[in-house]
């Protein structure tokens, strides 16, 4: 009956919280042990046992939480082989969901969650979650990787404002390098920061039916739609409004340019883990002299997403493995991490007045409310183009930064290295 346990059902069972891996009393599933793996450590790994500390409160069962870091596809491998598969793990990679349903390891999620996330979900979440059809993942964690952060000191210095669009973005950040500093720095000694760029114009001046096109590698890089999103992107890169030397900056110095104690630059982009990089360095606060807007519409384009996240996927379909998996798709697990700040949740119930700052919220609201959500492309793109240093997407687009005006020949050698890597 796992697959008719809702999350209402579960609310009843139980209201106290425990901790982490100890499993309540009486419950429905009390004497079971669950085991949960994911990457999270620290913080995000005390937050994350609490919401599972709730789940065995509510049922009985007993969860026992490992973090795997860094290295998720090679430790579950490990498992699998070994026959001791966790019931349930938590995944930073689409394409792994994709690759563990299509060899059998995990399988698809009961009625009962499909329900859960057909209610609180977005459709583009159902479709990051699903592989030939089949419903597998519920996405717990999000990420917004289409926010441009500013410091406000120098806005208003420079009377510069939120732009409207991509043409106004322009115009505000030449008037903070008329104000004498850079309007944006940007960090490209590696390549993944440029791709995230690519990745945001893609899919404003294409459009979502392309983005996953070329994600899939069915159309070539030399479509003049990746050669009109490299203009686009020429026409910052090749301008005096970019700090020089961002090839030989790191992402986070790129940060602290703009909010450090001597800062150089208006504007610098990249996803929300910026807020993270700000706190860390210490000279600017979050929510008061650092914000940040959209990524600027590009040609009158809707209101679009590049995101990221963490998938929750079941590796057997016993009752209380499904249960746990009801529960993670239901607001009330995620509003139990939200608080404490450091959960970005897809999931659309969830209450934003939990959020624990107006910023945490609009990025939260950005996430859920967008028109077009697509996942970073480079993450669903084989390793050997979208992820490794020194070759493929990262490397050529390091190439165009240094050379903006030459858009065919990056167009080309995207082609080359895509149809060696997608063999």
């Amino acid at each position: 009956m796992a697959a008719g346990l809702s999350a209402a059902a579960l609310a009843l069972t139980g209201c106290g919280s425990g901790g982490g891996g100890a499993g309540g009393g009486g419950g429905e599933f009390s004497g079971e042990t669950l085991n949960v793996v994911a990457a999270w450590s620290g913080a995000e790994q005390e937050n994350f046992e609490a919401v599972l500390a709730e789940f065995s409160s509510r049922t009985g069962a007993k969860v026992n939480y490992t973090s795997f870091g860094d290295n998720g596809p090679t430790y579950i491998q490990g498992q699998l082989e070994g026959g001791t598969p966790p019931n349930v793990a938590v995944l930073g990679q689409p394409a792994l969901m994709q690759s563990l349903a299509q060899n059998g390891d995990i399988v698809p999620v009961g009625d009962g969650v499909r329900s859960a996330v057909e209610e609180h979900y977005a459709q583009d979440w159902i479709d990051l979650g699903s592989v030939d059809g089949e419903l597998y993942g519920v996405w717990f964690k999000g990420a917004n990787k289409s926010t441009v952060w500013y410091n406000a000191d120098i806005y208003d210095e420079a009377g510069a404002a939120e732009p409207e669009d991509w043409d106004d973005f322009m115009t505000q950040l030449g008037l903070v390098s008329d104000a004498g500093y850079a309007g944006i720095s940007i960090g490209a000694d590696v390549g993944w920061p440029l791709t995230d760029w690519f990745e945001n114009v893609y899919l404003r001046t294409a459009g979502a039916e392309k983005y996953d096109q070329l994600t899939d590698h069915e159309i070539p890089w030399t479509d003049e739609s990746v050669k009109e999103a490299l203009g686009v992107l020429a026409e910052l890169w090749g301008s005096d409004l970019v700090q020089p030397g961002g090839d030989q900056r790191d992402f986070p110095t790129s940060v602290t340019e703009v909010f450090g104690s001597d800062p150089q630059a208006g504007t610098v982009f990249e996803g929300d883990f910026v807020a993270g990089n700000i706190a860390a360095d210490g000279n600017s606060t979050v929510g008061e002299n650092a914000l940040f807007y959209d990524f600027p519409s590009v040609n009158g384009s809707a209101s679009s997403v590049v995101g990221g996240g963490d998938v929750a996927v079941q590796f057997d379909d016993d009752e209380a493995t499904t249960a746990l998996m009801e529960f993670l798709a239901s607001p009330e697990a995620a509003e139990i991490w939200v608080p404490n700040g450091g959960l970005t949740s897809p999931n659309g119930s969830v209450d934003t007045s939990l959020y624990p700052d107006d910023v945490s919220r609009q990025i939260a609201e950005a996430l859920t409310g967008a028109e077009e959500l697509r996942f970073d492309m480079s993450d669903l793109t084989p390793s050997a183009f979208g992820g490794t240093p020194g070759q493929g997407f990262w490397q050529e687009m390091i190439s165009f930064y240094q050379d903006p005006s030459d858009i065919d020949g990056t167009a080309q050698r995207l082609e080359d290295a895509a149809v060696k890597a997608y063999q």
